[in-house]
């Protein structure tokens, strides 16, 4: 367990110095597909193949011993962790974790980094090794990202990625705008994907391309090259972070039919390199790709020791600004998606949908999308506007509203500066897949999407998500009043903006 040496603490608390795819379901009226990305791979794809091949002397990570029903363990706080995903870690329940920890307020959100707790922990077999690979803010597409660029790393190296092309939508790519590309869309590090793609295929080390297309172990004719062999990663390595970041990711199979449940006091993610790798290969290689000799040596080789002045991106008590509804005051909008993928399939589960009364299919409206917050448009392009709410111009830093399916005509400008409730742009079915006009609305701070639900759900006007038992599913509550998801309930579902 590596500790940081940064504290962010509660409000009024003292410093503490410590540290396959997924099947896509037709909505009637709104139903949306961020983007036609990949999820699990298919059942009868073949396994990658074993690169590279196990050290000689390799030793077998090492596990914890059982402990005691209920006994007590020591854990330091990591970044993201809050009390909901901590009880499903340690098998434990949220009301034991508080009466063990009376200082924790009941208003709590996200835990501070370095605050030390004790959990009560109720063993279950087969937990995973307790190595962490890397820490959480350098998987994010975050503040430590800021100013490093990515095509002239790469131009720094003789490797493979120096000279390749690739065709994309808009002409032909490098590999450095295309890791860049995947990065922004998913929230990943480049830094990860060019150590993943040296580990893998020797993309910076070796000038001869490798005899695959296959560049990250993915051998599915349908994901041929760097750019859908990184979606497929991206998408695989969210489901693993966001999983373990909500805790709903308890245990998964591993290639060879072994169950691996993540020890209790891992990292997002160093889950979600395990989660990613577990798709492609058996033990030991498994065991080596996600142990100190594997890809974290890979990573250090090229950045240094990632645990080195680790800074935490999500601080303890963090708290949504104040968000208005997407839509313009009087108006009356459907609520049509729950909690669900924010970009790609599967998780973050960041995201829900509005559409317009009245509008059905992809007709066109003259209805508007609305700023949800003062800010700053940072990224206008075909069914996007990215809102920047601490207006600096960075994506990865601080609070960020994502907006999807916004038409192209008459869409605000990047560059224009917005205040809340002044308008974005039209609903439409532009961008991603969509069978219906309408938006979908995500957030993101310091990077790292944030789940529309939970300790730091959504709250519009008082109006406070809640997810329900499949993705799309959900609802929206204010005082007693409660209202249900439905792309098909048409009046059943409306909310009135600014009553």
């Amino acid at each position: 367990m590596r500790e940081t040496n940064k504290l962010l603490i509660f409000g009024g608390w003292k410093p503490i110095h410590s540290l396959n795819l997924i099947l896509i379901i037709g909505f009637l009226l709104s139903g949306c597909i961020p983007a036609p990305d990949p999820g699990e791979p298919l059942p009868d794809s073949p396994l990658a193949e074993a690169f590279p091949t196990p050290a000689a002397d390799f030793t077998p990570i090492p596990t914890r011993a059982p402990f005691q029903p209920g006994e007590l363990v020591d854990y330091i706080a990591q970044t993201g962790d809050t009390l909901p995903a901590l009880e499903s870690r340690f098998n434990t329940t949220e009301a034991e974790i508080r009466a063990a920890n009376p200082i924790i307020p009941q208003d709590a959100t996200s835990m501070p980094p370095g605050f030390p707790m004790q959990i009560p922990i109720y063993y279950q077999p087969l937990w995973g090794t307790p190595y962490q690979s890397i820490p959480d803010p350098l998987y994010i597409n975050g503040p430590a990202q800021v100013g490093f660029n990515t095509t002239e790393f790469i131009n720094q190296h003789e490797g493979w990625l120096k000279t390749y092309l690739e065709p994309g939508f808009e002409g032909t790519r490098n590999a450095g705008a295309t890791i860049d590309l995947v990065a922004r869309n998913f929230s990943i590090s480049p830094r990860l994907f060019l150590a993943m793609l040296e580990y893998q295929s020797q993309g910076l080390s070796n000038p001869a391309m490798p005899d695959t297309i296959y560049f990250l172990g993915y051998q599915n004719t349908n994901y041929k090259g760097l750019y859908l062999q990184l979606v497929w990663a991206a998408n695989t390595l969210n489901n693993g972070y966001y999983g373990w970041r909500d805790g709903r990711l308890r245990e998964f199979e591993t290639s060879d039919g072994r169950i691996q449940r993540p020890d209790p006091w891992q990292n997002a993610a160093s889950v979600a390199l395990q989660y990613f790798y577990s798709r492609l290969y058996n033990s030991p290689l498994y065991d080596q790709i996600i142990g100190a000799g594997g890809l974290a040596q890979t990573y250090a080789s090229l950045y240094g020791d990632p645990w080195q002045n680790v800074e935490a991106h999500i601080p303890g008590s963090l708290r949504q600004p104040e968000l208005v509804l997407p839509f313009e005051n009087g108006k009356a909008w459907n609520y049509t998606g729950g909690p669900h993928t924010g970009w790609g399939l599967g998780e973050p589960f960041a995201a829900i949908d509005f559409a317009p009364a009245g509008v059905s299919g992809c007709e066109l409206t003259s209805e508007w999308a609305v700023a949800m917050a003062d800010g700053l448009v940072i990224r206008s392009e075909p069914g996007i506007v990215v809102l920047d709410l601490d207006s600096d111009g960075q994506e990865g830093t601080g609070w960020v509203i994502f907006y999807l399916h916004i038409a192209t005509e008459e869409r605000a400008r990047a560059g224009q500066v917005i205040q809340a409730g002044e308008r974005i742009g039209h609903p439409s079915c532009e961008g991603g897949s969509s069978t219906g006009t309408h938006i979908h609305v995500a957030r993101k701070y310091n990077g790292e999407w944030v789940l529309a639900d939970g300790p730091l759900a959504f709250n519009l006007e008082g109006w406070v998500a809640a997810r329900g038992t499949q993705a799309y599913r959900g609802t929206l509550t204010r005082y007693s009043r409660t209202v249900t998801a439905s792309t098909s309930a048409e009046g059943k579902s409306l909310i009135k903006a600014g009553e």
